[in-house]
């Protein structure tokens, strides 16, 4: 059992910076991949970026590279996602997931890849 809550959406502004985290708890011992991901109404979900939690690896989409950068804290078992560079077309609900597989080798940027979810939380962006 694994569980994810994601913390830091909110209101931000075009040009301006938000970051996210993420805070694991149960079996974290065993996991590959964390990722962020988004949504928006009537669109599928959408992968944002994702560490290798073992060696730090990361991806980006191109959509947020250098704008965004996920990074995280092994001893709080928690990743962030720092958004900078806000752009309206940013705004969605953001979530936060963990890739299990036990033979994952590489980051996956597949939504189906990726075993368990927060509950996702609201950034918008102003003009």
């Amino acid at each position: 059992q694994v569980q994810l809550v994601e913390s830091g959406g909110g209101l931000g502004h075009t040009g301006g910076s938000l970051r996210l985290s993420c805070a694991a708890s149960g079996r974290t011992f065993s996991r590959k991949t964390m990722g962020w991901f988004r949504q928006t109404p009537g669109k599928e979900r959408e992968f944002v970026a994702a560490i290798n939690w073992s060696d730090g690896r990361t991806y980006y989409a191109d959509s947020v590279k250098g704008r965004f950068t996920i990074s995280r804290d092994n001893a709080k078992n928690t990743v962030y996602l720092q958004m900078n560079s806000l752009k309206p077309e940013d705004t969605a609900v953001y979530y936060c997931a963990a890739d299990y597989a036990p033979n994952r080798v590489v980051i996956s940027t597949l939504p189906l890849s990726y075993d368990y979810w927060g509950q996702g939380t609201q950034v918008t962006v102003s003009s």
